[in-house]
């Protein structure tokens, strides 16, 4: 079980105010995106090979805009539900599941950085597993502290799993090897902006 940790655990101010808990997760996002560089991510995205159900990568900005919000509103919700609570155990809780919080978070800051800039598909599978672990507890204990904030956690760690379909879904398609496999874009459709998987 994990305890609170403070030397793993964001400074409490960022939970205590409301803006910053929500803009934090927003803006390291966003800074992580930009930073791997948007249309070389893109292009990447559509020249390997993918799983079915993957979604055009429009959806990927909105999407995750609204998860980091949902997200940092989460983080202040439990915040300051737990840490006024008279229950030393939803204290205790709070604690906890801020570090859980913290964890979380860098597991998800460094998925975008392993998965498309190091091109490292197995390592990245595996950052996103543990992501969606690590949310999975701390979904369960925040929703011991305050059941909404528990609640606001539901959708990020669905995404969360589909993520994970589409990481190993990719790395298995690619023989978890991303160097040289980027296929050229078919030509013979217009309507799709996705690679023709079926073409050798």
């Amino acid at each position: 079980m994990t305890t609170y940790i403070p030397s793993l655990t964001l400074p409490s101010v960022v939970f205590e105010q409301p803006a910053a808990a929500i803009l934090l997760p927003v803006l390291a996002g966003t800074a992580i995106g930009f930073s791997t560089r948007p249309k070389e991510t893109q292009s990447t995205y559509l020249k390997l090979r993918q799983p079915p159900l993957r979604p055009p990568p429009w959806v990927f900005g909105p999407a995750w805009t609204t998860l980091y919000g949902l997200m940092g509103y989460a983080a202040y919700r439990a915040w300051s539900t737990g840490m006024s609570s008279l229950d030393p155990r939803k204290v205790q809780l709070t604690k906890q599941g801020a570090t859980l919080y913290t964890i979380q978070l860098a597991l998800n800051l460094v998925w975008m950085p392993l998965f498309f800039r190091l091109q490292r598909p197995i390592e990245a599978t595996v950052d996103v597993v543990a992501l969606t672990a690590v949310t999975g507890y701390l979904t369960y204990v925040w929703g011991q502290v305050d059941e909404v904030a528990g609640w606001c956690l539901v959708p990020y760690l669905g995404w969360l799993s589909f993520a994970t379909y589409l990481s190993a879904g990719c790395g298995y398609l690619n023989n978890w090897d991303f160097s040289g496999k980027e296929r050229a874009m078919s030509t013979k459709s217009k309507d799709t902006k996705y690679v023709d998987e079926k073409a050798e």
